[in-house]
């Protein structure tokens, strides 16, 4: 049959003119003034791979994210029937003047995966769906459909007249039954719960003396109205004086129905509600004080029915040559991917082939070391943002818009190479890549360069250069005088003060490690993603420290690593350093007035958002929504408060200023605070000038993270020192000064321990230890310890090839 193509190939100079449809190839731009962009327009490329650079708050993720993201999903959002969009909040428009050529685009960010007890890496991936049929399909003894393989689903049994209607025959059924793969005594957690009853009441007190100590059980609260009018105790009795039946229904009692002040009410017994309200979710995304209470009161075991499998007996007895689903899960990927490879059956051979192009593609990405029952709330930034690419790898749309923000983090110079490919196929299927990236080997393969600055916060938002690579190294900006940037081994390396003898560690994938870590110098530990660098750092330190065996340490272990700070959305640097203190007293001596009132969470709080500056809507099946309160208009305060100044300037424009900003401000004139000034001091030495006092900390990266915990412990005096990456989120320029940083903490008599993929750090490294050779079960072994010269000179390990190639040895 003759096709479109081959008649135009067969036109010779008989072309079809351009169809008006092909010429929509540009993402239009103009006039972008979120955050602190300066009226930015650009026109990028669709179907290629663009990087968007510059120093961290320069405005990146202001153009990426907040303007052409938020932009199209608000117009996606809108294609929902007006029932649906009255559930919504209607999302405010970004602040852009035009924005022409958008796609759906689908966002591949680093926020942490599974709020639930119940996700694994199996279940937010196709994955485990996938095994879960083949094992209906072949697993003997059969246990059933694939929710019989499920985790999940718990098994049901019901009796009654059920009618089940097929055409025009009805049939009434006594019984119901539906056969699940959870385990019944750990409700598919893997682990049960044991109560230290001391932390769930105080027995010398009644119920109406505030006996119960469990979050939101005050005597004047709901639920401690329920209990103190349940009336099966006697509420003004001090619990060590109960009957075992009274102690029985406090603690145990199934749900009952109950009437206290003239209103029925549902009674039920103290752990089984905690367990419902408390323990069904991840414990770290509980609100701070109550999983506070949780780490108190509750201590968790592995299940002994189903051995930490989370499965019922008869979906672990189901197998196929040899193996369960639970082995399977519990295997590493890259194992489980030549298990499947192996197994041969027509019948299912599309199944097979669709399982296997997921597992090979957690073994490209770098996560072939994870397996399928790992909880999702474990993983780190990096890796859930590239289980997340999983999901579109395999994908059948195109001509979609793919926004990530910094994929390599996380990965070891080894592993980038097969991200940018990743990248690559990407675009390669016809899809829009933007790419937020600080890494020169990532920015290397762009189609395209953006490149924002020239500074940070007031001092860029603006387009530096837009262009080819070559054409952004010979642009002279800040990004093109860095791009080939190369560290250079130091002359001489300190002497250790003294040494930390780790012996026989076997943390996850460790092999029996013995390892001397030296003190007193910078130690960089590296090897490639999931080969044990964590585990040895994170798993043997504390238990040393604890066992108080190390007296050279001159001090505490203080561990530094990138997961979330514990605080609400409320939190901000200001409030997580102690520097709203100082700024509060001095508002409040300027104006004769409480420090109270300048605190959002306080008396000066909104009313109408409660000083949150925004309101929070949970769409129940949807991600929640945070609109800006029209009252106060996002600055959180009442407007009394506001008329409150000090130096020329009230709280909340205060609040809004930058690190650097508010050091200027706080560092003489009328404003001048000294306890602020130095606070706001630290901030800026770990590279934080550009991060407004206010903003929430749930926005920060997993870097910036990182180096605001720094920042409140500098004026620690000794101790040893241990970071996760502190590179992670730097821009090239950035790394020098962090380099600077580390080297006066070790001249300041402390000892740093870094955990990093970055060879500029490798080269300033005093000692490295570098762990593999490969990840998961093969890696956990010491493959060099020295200093890094001497990794140079050997090229024995994968670290020392990238680490020569890198100082051009």
């Amino acid at each position: 049959m003759e096709t479109w193509m081959s008649r135009v190939a067969g036109a010779g100079t008989d072309l079809p003119a351009p169809h008006v449809a092909d010429s929509h190839d540009l993402i239009r731009v103009q006039g972008a003034r979120e955050n602190n962009l300066a009226d930015v327009s650009i026109e990028i490329p669709k179907r290629r791979l663009t990087v968007f650079t510059g120093v961290s708050g320069s405005g990146k993720s202001s153009l990426v994210f907040a303007t052409i993201a938020a932009e199209s999903q608000r117009m996606i959002n809108e294609t929902y029937s007006a029932f649906v969009q009255g559930f919504m909040p209607t999302l405010a428009r970004p602040d852009v003047d035009l924005l022409d050529g958008l796609t759906t685009a689908i966002i591949v960010d680093q926020q942490r995966m599974g709020g639930d007890a119940r996700s694994t890496v199996g279940t937010v991936t196709d994955a485990g769906v996938l095994l879960r049929i083949l094992f209906s399909r072949l697993g003997q003894p059969h246990a059933g459909p694939p929710g019989a393989y499920s985790f999940n689903v718990p098994s049901v049994r019901a009796s009654g007249a059920i009618t089940v209607e097929r055409g025009a025959s009805r049939a009434v059924k006594t019984t119901y039954t539906r056969t699940g793969g959870m385990c019944p005594r750990c409700e598919g957690r893997g682990a049960v719960s044991d109560f230290d009853l001391t932390q769930l009441y105080d027995e010398s007190r009644s119920i109406n003396e505030g006996a119960l100590l469990v979050p939101g059980y005050s005597v004047d609260g709901w639920y401690g109205r329920i209990f103190g009018g349940c009336g099966f105790f006697d509420p003004d009795r001090p619990i060590r004086r109960f009957t075992k039946r009274e102690l029985h229904d406090l603690l145990y009692k199934e749900p009952t129905r109950i009437r206290v002040d003239n209103v029925n009410l549902t009674y039920e017994g103290l752990i089984p509600k905690i367990q419902k309200s408390f323990l069904a979710k991840d414990v770290d995304a509980l609100q701070p004080h109550i999983r506070a209470f949780v780490e108190r009161a509750v201590v968790f075991t592995t299940c002994p029915d189903c051995g930490g499998s989370r499965l019922s007996e008869a979906a672990r007895s189901s197998k196929i040559a040899g193996i369960s689903i639970a082995d399977a899960c519990a295997m590493q990927i890259s194992d489980l991917a030549d298990w499947v490879r192996e197994r041969a059956e027509p019948s299912v051979a599309p199944l097979l082939a669709a399982l296997h192009h997921t597992l090979d593609s957690f073994v490209e990405i770098g996560l072939g070391y994870l397996a399928l029952d790992r909880p999702s709330g474990t993983l780190s930034g990096g890796e859930a943002q590239r289980v997340k690419m999983i999901r579109h790898l395999g994908s059948s749309l195109t001509d979609v818009t793919y926004v990530f923000d910094e994929p390599t983090i996380g990965l070891h110079p080894h592993d980038i190479a097969r991200m940018n490919d990743l990248l690559l196929r990407l675009r390669d299927k016809g899809n829009t890549v933007l790419v937020v990236e600080h890494k020169p080997e990532t920015i290397a393969i762009a189609d395209h360069v953006v490149d924002l600055g020239p500074g940070a916060g007031t001092a860029g938002g603006t387009v530096c250069f837009e262009g080819t690579v070559a054409g952004l190294r010979a642009s002279g900006t800040l990004t093109g005088r860095h791009l080939d940037d190369r560290a250079a081994l130091k002359e001489t390396v300190r002497t250790p003060t003294g040494r930390l003898a780790i012996r026989g560690a076997t943390a996850n994938n460790l092999r029996d490690v013995d390892v001397d870590i030296p003190l007193g110098v910078l130690v960089v530990v590296t090897g490639v993603a999931g080969s044990g660098k964590s585990s040895l750092v994170h798993g043997s330190l504390p238990a040393l420290f604890g066992e108080k065996a190390v007296e050279p340490a001159g001090g505490a272990l203080v561990s530094i690593d990138q997961t979330a700070i514990r605080g609400s959305r409320r939190s901000n640097p200001a409030t997580y350093t102690g520097l709203l203190d100082p700024i509060r007293k001095a508002f409040a001596k300027a104006n004769g007035v409480k420090p109270a009132l300048f605190s959002a969470n306080s008396e000066g709080a909104c009313p109408t958002c409660n000083g949150a500056g925004v309101i929070y809507t949970d769409l129940a099946m949807m991600a929640g929504v945070a609109t800006t309160c029209e009252e106060c208009e996002g600055r959180r305060f009442e407007a009394s408060v506001l008329d409150h100044h000090l130096g020329g300037r009230d709280i909340s424009e205060v609040l809004a200023m930058s690190v650097t900003e508010a050091a200027e401000f706080f560092g003489a004139g009328e404003a001048r605070t000294p306890a602020a000034h130095t606070i706001l001091g630290r901030l800026a030495d770990v590279g934080l000038g550009y991060l407004s006092l206010g903003q929430p900390l749930t926005t920060l990266s997993g870097g910036e993270r990182q180096r605001l915990r720094l920042a409140t412990h500098l004026a620690a005096k000794g101790g040893v020192y241990v970071l996760d990456e502190p590179t992670a989120g730097l821009h090239l320029a950035d790394v020098e000064h962090l380099l600077g940083l580390l080297d006066r903490l070790v001249d300041a008599g402390r000892s740093v321990i870094v955990v990093e993929h970055h060879q500029a750090v490798m080269a300033h490294a005093d000692w490295i230890i570098d762990l593999g050779p490969g990840a998961g079960h093969d890696g956990g072994r010491i493959v060099f310890e020295g200093t890094p010269a001497d990794l140079v000179a050997a090229r024995s390990t994968r670290t020392g090839e990238h680490l020569a190639a890198y100082i051009g040895a």
